[in-house]
Protein backbone atom coordinates (compact mmCIF):
# COMPACT_ATOMS: atom_id res chain seq x y z
CA UNK A 1 0.00 0.00 0.00
CA UNK A 2 1.27 3.40 -0.90
CA UNK A 3 1.75 5.54 1.72
CA UNK A 4 -0.30 8.91 1.12
CA UNK A 5 1.10 11.19 4.15
CA UNK A 6 1.12 14.93 3.75
CA UNK A 7 2.22 17.45 6.49
CA UNK A 8 1.39 21.17 7.17
CA UNK A 9 3.08 23.71 9.83
CA UNK A 10 0.78 26.35 11.02
CA UNK A 11 2.38 30.19 11.63
CA UNK A 12 1.86 29.22 15.63
CA UNK A 13 3.76 26.07 15.21
CA UNK A 14 1.45 23.95 15.27
CA UNK A 15 2.10 20.62 13.08
CA UNK A 16 -0.86 18.36 11.26
CA UNK A 17 0.38 15.37 9.34
CA UNK A 18 -2.04 12.99 7.82
CA UNK A 19 -2.39 10.11 6.12
CA UNK A 20 -5.31 9.44 3.52
CA UNK A 21 -6.71 6.04 3.47
CA UNK A 22 -9.69 6.40 1.22
CA UNK A 23 -10.60 2.53 1.42
CA UNK A 24 -11.86 3.15 4.95
CA UNK A 25 -14.74 4.66 6.54
CA UNK A 26 -13.12 6.02 9.66
CA UNK A 27 -10.88 8.38 10.58
CA UNK A 28 -8.88 8.24 13.94
CA UNK A 29 -7.50 11.65 15.22
CA UNK A 30 -5.05 12.68 17.72
CA UNK A 31 -3.72 15.20 19.36
CA UNK A 32 0.03 14.65 20.78
CA UNK A 33 1.25 17.02 23.46
CA UNK A 34 4.83 16.41 23.85
CA UNK A 35 4.82 16.70 27.79
CA UNK A 36 4.31 14.20 30.05
CA UNK A 37 5.52 12.60 33.73
CA UNK A 38 9.51 13.60 33.19
CA UNK A 39 8.50 17.53 32.31
CA UNK A 40 6.91 17.83 36.08
CA UNK A 41 9.04 19.43 39.05
CA UNK A 42 8.56 17.28 42.46
CA UNK A 43 5.28 18.94 43.88
CA UNK A 44 4.25 18.95 40.05
CA UNK A 45 4.32 15.10 40.14
CA UNK A 46 0.80 13.48 38.78
CA UNK A 47 0.13 16.58 37.01
CA UNK A 48 0.15 15.39 33.27
CA UNK A 49 -1.96 12.24 33.89
CA UNK A 50 -4.31 14.90 35.83
CA UNK A 51 -4.58 16.73 32.97
CA UNK A 52 -5.34 13.79 30.88
CA UNK A 53 -8.00 13.07 33.18
CA UNK A 54 -9.48 16.99 33.42
CA UNK A 55 -9.65 17.57 29.70
CA UNK A 56 -12.72 15.13 29.40
CA UNK A 57 -14.16 16.44 32.15
CA UNK A 58 -15.29 19.53 30.25
CA UNK A 59 -14.60 22.68 28.18
CA UNK A 60 -16.16 26.33 28.65
CA UNK A 61 -19.09 25.15 26.05
CA UNK A 62 -19.38 21.79 27.09
CA UNK A 63 -19.95 19.28 29.90
CA UNK A 64 -18.54 15.62 30.14
CA UNK A 65 -21.87 14.28 29.64
CA UNK A 66 -22.25 16.32 26.15
CA UNK A 67 -18.62 15.39 25.03
CA UNK A 68 -18.97 11.75 25.79
CA UNK A 69 -22.81 11.85 23.93
CA UNK A 70 -21.77 14.35 21.05
CA UNK A 71 -18.88 11.11 20.12
CA UNK A 72 -21.00 8.09 20.66
CA UNK A 73 -24.15 9.18 19.36
CA UNK A 74 -22.03 9.07 16.30
CA UNK A 75 -20.85 5.30 16.74
CA UNK A 76 -17.32 6.98 17.91
CA UNK A 77 -15.33 6.70 20.79
CA UNK A 78 -12.79 8.54 22.47
CA UNK A 79 -9.85 8.26 25.36
CA UNK A 80 -6.17 8.95 26.10
CA UNK A 81 -3.10 8.12 27.52
CA UNK A 82 -0.13 9.86 29.74
CA UNK A 83 3.23 8.49 29.29
CA UNK A 84 6.58 10.40 30.25
CA UNK A 85 6.85 12.01 27.84
CA UNK A 86 3.82 12.53 25.77
CA UNK A 87 0.25 12.79 26.68
CA UNK A 88 -2.34 11.98 23.52
CA UNK A 89 -5.72 12.25 22.92
CA UNK A 90 -7.74 10.39 20.42
CA UNK A 91 -11.08 10.15 18.97
CA UNK A 92 -12.32 7.48 16.03
CA UNK A 93 -15.58 8.69 13.89
CA UNK A 94 -17.20 7.45 10.83
CA UNK A 95 -15.37 9.53 8.36
CA UNK A 96 -18.46 11.82 7.72
CA UNK A 97 -18.02 12.93 11.29
CA UNK A 98 -14.98 14.00 10.74
CA UNK A 99 -15.36 18.20 10.99
CA UNK A 100 -17.66 16.98 14.26
CA UNK A 101 -14.86 14.85 16.03
CA UNK A 102 -12.15 17.53 15.01
CA UNK A 103 -14.12 20.38 16.83
CA UNK A 104 -14.62 18.55 20.02
CA UNK A 105 -10.95 17.05 20.17
CA UNK A 106 -10.27 21.31 19.88
CA UNK A 107 -12.01 22.13 22.44
CA UNK A 108 -11.00 19.58 24.63
CA UNK A 109 -7.18 19.90 24.27
CA UNK A 110 -7.24 24.17 24.26
CA UNK A 111 -10.65 25.31 25.76
CA UNK A 112 -11.04 23.14 29.77
CA UNK A 113 -13.33 24.54 32.09
CA UNK A 114 -11.36 23.08 35.26
CA UNK A 115 -14.73 23.64 36.84
CA UNK A 116 -13.82 23.31 40.60
CA UNK A 117 -16.66 20.35 41.54
CA UNK A 118 -14.79 18.52 38.91
CA UNK A 119 -11.20 19.10 40.04
CA UNK A 120 -12.25 17.51 43.10
CA UNK A 121 -14.22 14.88 41.69
CA UNK A 122 -11.46 13.60 39.48
CA UNK A 123 -9.39 13.66 41.76
CA UNK A 124 -10.78 11.30 43.64
CA UNK A 125 -10.86 8.96 40.92
CA UNK A 126 -6.77 9.29 40.29
CA UNK A 127 -6.89 9.00 44.37
CA UNK A 128 -8.87 5.58 43.02
CA UNK A 129 -6.51 4.63 40.36
CA UNK A 130 -3.45 4.80 42.43
CA UNK A 131 -5.41 1.94 45.12
CA UNK A 132 -6.01 0.04 42.36
CA UNK A 133 -2.46 -0.09 40.93
CA UNK A 134 -1.17 -0.66 44.57
CA UNK A 135 -3.28 -3.31 44.75
CA UNK A 136 -2.43 -5.01 41.54
CA UNK A 137 1.24 -6.64 41.86
CA UNK A 138 2.18 -7.03 38.32
CA UNK A 139 1.51 -3.28 37.46
CA UNK A 140 3.24 -2.24 40.20
CA UNK A 141 6.23 -4.19 40.15
CA UNK A 142 6.35 -2.28 36.78
CA UNK A 143 6.74 1.14 38.60
CA UNK A 144 8.75 -0.61 40.92
CA UNK A 145 11.64 -1.31 38.55
CA UNK A 146 11.23 2.22 36.82
CA UNK A 147 12.50 3.65 40.22
CA UNK A 148 15.31 1.49 40.53
CA UNK A 149 16.49 1.08 37.15
CA UNK A 150 16.19 4.82 37.73
CA UNK A 151 16.48 6.19 40.92
CA UNK A 152 17.80 9.62 40.87
CA UNK A 153 15.96 10.87 37.26
CA UNK A 154 12.66 11.55 36.95
CA UNK A 155 12.12 8.84 34.33
CA UNK A 156 11.93 6.62 37.27
CA UNK A 157 8.84 8.72 39.21
CA UNK A 158 5.41 6.66 38.35
CA UNK A 159 3.31 8.29 35.95
CA UNK A 160 0.26 8.75 37.78
CA UNK A 161 1.63 10.20 40.62
CA UNK A 162 1.79 9.92 44.02
CA UNK A 163 -1.16 10.37 46.68
CA UNK A 164 0.13 12.96 48.33
CA UNK A 165 0.89 15.14 45.24
CA UNK A 166 -2.36 14.58 44.09
CA UNK A 167 -4.20 15.19 47.16
CA UNK A 168 -2.12 18.71 47.17
CA UNK A 169 -2.31 19.85 43.64
CA UNK A 170 -4.55 22.78 43.47
CA UNK A 171 -6.93 23.60 40.52
CA UNK A 172 -5.10 26.72 40.02
CA UNK A 173 -1.61 25.11 40.09
CA UNK A 174 -3.44 22.45 36.97
CA UNK A 175 -4.73 24.96 35.50
CA UNK A 176 -0.96 27.14 34.81
CA UNK A 177 0.41 23.59 34.03
CA UNK A 178 -1.40 23.21 30.91
CA UNK A 179 -1.25 26.67 29.97
CA UNK A 180 2.17 26.48 30.07
CA UNK A 181 2.51 23.20 27.81
CA UNK A 182 -0.61 23.32 26.08
CA UNK A 183 0.65 25.57 23.53
CA UNK A 184 0.39 24.84 19.40
CA UNK A 185 4.15 24.38 19.16
CA UNK A 186 4.31 21.32 21.86
CA UNK A 187 1.39 19.61 19.97
CA UNK A 188 0.70 17.34 16.47
CA UNK A 189 -2.91 16.93 14.93
CA UNK A 190 -2.47 13.33 13.30
CA UNK A 191 -5.11 12.02 11.43
CA UNK A 192 -5.57 8.35 9.53
CA UNK A 193 -8.52 7.34 7.32
CA UNK A 194 -11.03 8.56 5.21
CA UNK A 195 -10.25 12.28 4.70
CA UNK A 196 -8.91 15.20 2.94
CA UNK A 197 -5.45 16.24 4.55
CA UNK A 198 -6.48 20.00 3.13
CA UNK A 199 -9.88 20.10 4.74
CA UNK A 200 -8.47 18.53 8.08
CA UNK A 201 -5.61 21.23 8.89
CA UNK A 202 -8.06 23.72 8.13
CA UNK A 203 -9.86 22.31 10.51
CA UNK A 204 -7.40 22.36 13.08
CA UNK A 205 -5.63 25.79 12.35
CA UNK A 206 -9.34 27.53 12.95
CA UNK A 207 -9.36 25.41 16.42
CA UNK A 208 -6.25 26.42 17.70
CA UNK A 209 -5.08 29.59 19.41
CA UNK A 210 -3.07 32.20 17.79
CA UNK A 211 0.02 32.11 20.22
CA UNK A 212 3.59 31.80 19.32
CA UNK A 213 4.53 30.40 23.24
CA UNK A 214 7.33 27.74 23.28
CA UNK A 215 6.71 25.33 26.41
CA UNK A 216 9.41 25.09 29.16
CA UNK A 217 12.76 23.43 28.06
CA UNK A 218 13.02 20.35 29.25
CA UNK A 219 16.04 18.98 31.57
CA UNK A 220 17.92 15.98 30.42
CA UNK A 221 19.68 15.51 33.74
CA UNK A 222 22.03 12.32 34.13
CA UNK A 223 20.46 9.43 34.97
CA UNK A 224 22.89 8.45 37.92
CA UNK A 225 23.72 4.70 39.05
CA UNK A 226 20.79 2.31 38.92
CA UNK A 227 19.65 0.21 42.07
CA UNK A 228 20.67 -3.48 42.46
CA UNK A 229 17.48 -4.32 44.27
CA UNK A 230 13.94 -2.81 44.67
CA UNK A 231 11.42 -4.70 47.09
CA UNK A 232 8.00 -4.07 48.00
CA UNK A 233 6.76 -6.74 50.57
CA UNK A 234 3.51 -8.13 50.21
CA UNK A 235 1.46 -11.32 51.18
CA UNK A 236 1.03 -12.52 47.77
CA UNK A 237 0.36 -15.99 46.16
CA UNK A 238 2.68 -15.42 43.29
CA UNK A 239 5.77 -13.51 43.26
CA UNK A 240 6.47 -10.72 40.54
CA UNK A 241 9.50 -9.48 38.79
CA UNK A 242 11.51 -7.34 36.53
CA UNK A 243 14.57 -7.79 36.32
CA UNK A 244 16.66 -5.74 33.90
CA UNK A 245 19.96 -3.05 32.32
CA UNK A 246 19.98 0.18 31.29
CA UNK A 247 19.44 0.21 27.10
CA UNK A 248 19.22 3.10 24.82
CA UNK A 249 17.98 6.33 23.90
CA UNK A 250 15.34 6.87 21.64
CA UNK A 251 17.34 7.57 18.61
CA UNK A 252 20.38 5.58 19.12
CA UNK A 253 21.97 3.87 15.81
CA UNK A 254 21.05 0.29 17.19
CA UNK A 255 17.73 0.89 18.07
CA UNK A 256 16.89 -2.06 15.48
CA UNK A 257 19.23 -4.33 16.90
CA UNK A 258 18.27 -3.23 19.91
CA UNK A 259 14.69 -4.59 18.93
CA UNK A 260 15.80 -7.44 16.88
CA UNK A 261 17.72 -8.83 20.26
CA UNK A 262 14.67 -8.15 22.49
CA UNK A 263 12.49 -10.62 20.42
CA UNK A 264 14.58 -13.16 20.16
CA UNK A 265 15.44 -12.88 24.48
CA UNK A 266 11.75 -13.02 25.29
CA UNK A 267 9.44 -11.29 22.42
CA UNK A 268 7.27 -13.89 21.80
CA UNK A 269 6.46 -18.21 22.28
CA UNK A 270 9.69 -18.89 20.38
CA UNK A 271 11.63 -16.71 22.26
CA UNK A 272 14.65 -17.97 24.47
CA UNK A 273 13.31 -17.03 27.79
CA UNK A 274 9.32 -18.18 26.83
CA UNK A 275 10.68 -21.48 25.87
CA UNK A 276 12.84 -21.56 28.68
CA UNK A 277 11.07 -20.54 31.46
CA UNK A 278 8.11 -21.76 30.64
CA UNK A 279 7.94 -24.52 28.19
CA UNK A 280 10.90 -26.54 29.67
CA UNK A 281 10.21 -26.25 33.29
CA UNK A 282 6.80 -24.52 33.75
CA UNK A 283 8.03 -22.12 36.15
CA UNK A 284 5.85 -19.27 34.89
CA UNK A 285 2.97 -18.81 33.09
CA UNK A 286 3.70 -14.99 31.93
CA UNK A 287 7.55 -14.29 30.91
CA UNK A 288 8.64 -11.54 28.26
CA UNK A 289 11.16 -8.92 27.66
CA UNK A 290 10.26 -5.56 26.48
CA UNK A 291 12.07 -2.52 25.95
CA UNK A 292 11.50 1.09 26.16
CA UNK A 293 13.38 4.65 24.69
CA UNK A 294 13.34 7.61 26.40
CA UNK A 295 15.07 11.12 25.33
CA UNK A 296 17.92 10.56 26.37
CA UNK A 297 18.14 6.72 28.05
CA UNK A 298 16.43 3.53 27.68
CA UNK A 299 16.30 -0.14 29.24
CA UNK A 300 16.11 -3.66 28.99
CA UNK A 301 13.39 -5.34 31.21
CA UNK A 302 12.12 -8.93 31.69
CA UNK A 303 9.15 -9.56 33.51
CA UNK A 304 7.86 -12.98 35.35
CA UNK A 305 4.95 -13.94 37.89
CA UNK A 306 6.18 -17.54 39.39
CA UNK A 307 5.44 -18.88 42.26
CA UNK A 308 7.19 -17.78 45.76
CA UNK A 309 9.13 -20.95 46.45
CA UNK A 310 10.45 -20.95 42.44
CA UNK A 311 11.59 -17.38 42.33
CA UNK A 312 15.27 -18.08 42.73
CA UNK A 313 14.87 -20.62 40.05
CA UNK A 314 13.36 -18.34 37.99
CA UNK A 315 16.00 -15.51 38.65
CA UNK A 316 18.76 -18.54 37.93
CA UNK A 317 17.15 -19.44 34.54
CA UNK A 318 16.72 -15.41 33.40
CA UNK A 319 20.48 -15.25 34.34
CA UNK A 320 22.03 -17.61 32.55
CA UNK A 321 19.87 -16.79 29.86
CA UNK A 322 21.58 -13.39 29.51
CA UNK A 323 25.20 -14.79 30.36
CA UNK A 324 24.60 -16.88 27.55
CA UNK A 325 24.27 -14.48 25.14
CA UNK A 326 27.63 -12.66 26.32
CA UNK A 327 29.44 -15.73 26.44
CA UNK A 328 27.91 -16.41 22.73
CA UNK A 329 28.45 -12.59 21.78
CA UNK A 330 25.12 -12.85 19.91
CA UNK A 331 22.27 -14.49 18.57
CA UNK A 332 22.43 -17.27 16.07
CA UNK A 333 21.65 -17.13 12.62
CA UNK A 334 18.52 -18.96 12.60
CA UNK A 335 17.06 -16.57 15.46
CA UNK A 336 17.88 -13.59 13.16
CA UNK A 337 16.08 -14.47 10.38
CA UNK A 338 13.32 -15.51 12.62
CA UNK A 339 13.53 -12.26 14.77
CA UNK A 340 13.37 -10.27 11.33
CA UNK A 341 10.85 -11.66 9.77
CA UNK A 342 8.42 -11.72 12.77
CA UNK A 343 8.96 -7.87 13.85
CA UNK A 344 8.21 -7.54 9.43
CA UNK A 345 5.27 -9.06 9.76
CA UNK A 346 3.39 -7.97 12.84
CA UNK A 347 4.55 -4.27 11.21
CA UNK A 348 2.53 -5.25 8.85
CA UNK A 349 -0.61 -6.41 10.54
CA UNK A 350 0.34 -3.78 12.85
CA UNK A 351 -1.16 -0.79 11.01
CA UNK A 352 -4.32 -2.35 9.48
CA UNK A 353 -6.72 0.22 11.03
CA UNK A 354 -7.23 3.97 11.07
CA UNK A 355 -5.71 4.00 14.76
CA UNK A 356 -2.65 2.60 14.75
CA UNK A 357 -1.49 4.30 11.41
CA UNK A 358 -2.58 7.73 13.37
CA UNK A 359 -0.49 6.40 16.41
CA UNK A 360 2.46 6.11 13.70
CA UNK A 361 2.00 9.46 12.40
CA UNK A 362 1.58 11.38 15.41
CA UNK A 363 4.73 9.33 17.49
CA UNK A 364 6.37 9.86 14.03
CA UNK A 365 6.45 13.44 13.42
CA UNK A 366 6.38 14.61 17.85
CA UNK A 367 8.95 12.04 18.85
CA UNK A 368 11.08 10.21 16.16
CA UNK A 369 11.38 13.35 13.49
CA UNK A 370 10.41 11.51 10.65
CA UNK A 371 7.80 9.15 9.55
CA UNK A 372 9.27 6.49 7.15
CA UNK A 373 7.42 4.19 5.01
CA UNK A 374 6.94 0.92 5.51
CA UNK A 375 9.35 -0.12 3.03
CA UNK A 376 11.85 1.43 4.41
CA UNK A 377 11.16 0.19 7.92
CA UNK A 378 10.73 -3.41 6.81
CA UNK A 379 14.31 -2.35 5.10
CA UNK A 380 16.03 -1.17 8.26
CA UNK A 381 15.11 -3.84 9.92
CA UNK A 382 16.64 -6.85 7.15
CA UNK A 383 19.69 -4.82 7.51
CA UNK A 384 20.80 -6.01 10.77
CA UNK A 385 23.13 -8.64 11.10
CA UNK A 386 24.48 -10.73 13.44
CA UNK A 387 27.38 -8.19 14.20
CA UNK A 388 24.68 -4.98 15.00
CA UNK A 389 23.25 -7.62 17.84
CA UNK A 390 26.46 -8.63 19.39
CA UNK A 391 27.20 -4.94 19.72
CA UNK A 392 23.81 -4.48 21.13
CA UNK A 393 24.63 -7.46 23.61
CA UNK A 394 28.24 -5.54 24.18
CA UNK A 395 26.80 -2.10 25.13
CA UNK A 396 23.62 -3.42 27.35
CA UNK A 397 24.36 -6.87 28.94
CA UNK A 398 28.40 -6.98 29.38
CA UNK A 399 29.28 -4.50 31.66
CA UNK A 400 25.89 -3.02 33.27
CA UNK A 401 24.83 -3.95 36.52
CA UNK A 402 21.49 -5.51 36.59
CA UNK A 403 18.56 -4.56 38.58
CA UNK A 404 16.02 -6.64 40.23
CA UNK A 405 12.43 -5.32 41.17
CA UNK A 406 10.36 -7.14 43.13
CA UNK A 407 7.07 -7.54 44.86
CA UNK A 408 5.90 -10.12 47.05
CA UNK A 409 6.38 -11.71 50.65
CA UNK A 410 10.17 -11.31 50.93
CA UNK A 411 12.98 -9.12 52.78
CA UNK A 412 15.73 -7.47 51.03
CA UNK A 413 18.24 -10.19 53.03
CA UNK A 414 16.45 -13.23 50.59
CA UNK A 415 18.17 -11.64 47.74
CA UNK A 416 21.58 -10.44 49.18
CA UNK A 417 23.29 -13.22 47.49
CA UNK A 418 22.23 -12.64 44.15
CA UNK A 419 23.78 -8.97 44.75
CA UNK A 420 26.53 -9.55 46.88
Amino acid sequence: MTDAIARSLHPNGLRVVTETLAQLRSVTIGAWVGTGARDETDVQAGSSHFLEHLLFKGSADRSAREIAETIENVGGEMNAFTSHEQTVFYVRVPSEHLELATDVLSDVVWNPAFRADEVETERQVILEEIGMRDDTPDDLVHDLFGTTIFPQHVLGREVIGFSETVAAMSRESIREYHAAHYVPSNVVFAAAGDLDHDQFATLVGNNAPQTSAHRPARTNADAGVTKPLGLIERDTEQAHLVMGTRGFAQHDDDRYAFTVLNHVVGGGMSSRLFQEVREMRGLAYSVYSFRAAYEDAGFLGIYAGTAVERVHETLEVIHAQLDRLIRDGSVTTTELDAAKSSLKGSLVMSLETSSSRMRRLGRGELVDGEIPSLDELAARVDRVTLDDVARVVDRVLRDQPRSLAVVGPFEASDFAAAHA
